[in-house]
């Protein structure tokens, strides 16, 4: 599903304008963002998931045409873990 089929379902579901839905949905996508960007941040929805950044450690790779050893430099990561109702749907 795109962002684009995601606002259209939004729209009809809610029974609002797709402009009013992609506002919506933007906001909470900027939501998630600010809040994931915090030195401890975390998003749960009860019953969905919870969204959490974590710090990935500095560490060795390869590259796989050249077999050539390369640094991977460390960084943060954004992990999803699925709620109970979701995988129990899924």
């Amino acid at each position: 599903m795109t962002k684009a089929e995601l606002v259209e379902k939004m729209a009809n579901d809610a029974g609002i304008s797709k402009v009013a839905a992609a506002a919506a949905l933007n906001s909470f996508t900027d939501g998630i963002l600010k809040t994931l960007k915090k030195k401890d941040g975390k998003v749960t929805l009860v019953g969905f998931g919870t969204f959490s950044k974590v710090r990935r450690k500095a560490r060795k790779g390869r590259n796989p045409q050249t077999g050539e050893a390369i640094k991977i430099n460390a960084r943060n990561i954004v992990k999803f873990k699925a709620g109970k109702k979701l995988k129990d749907q899924i």
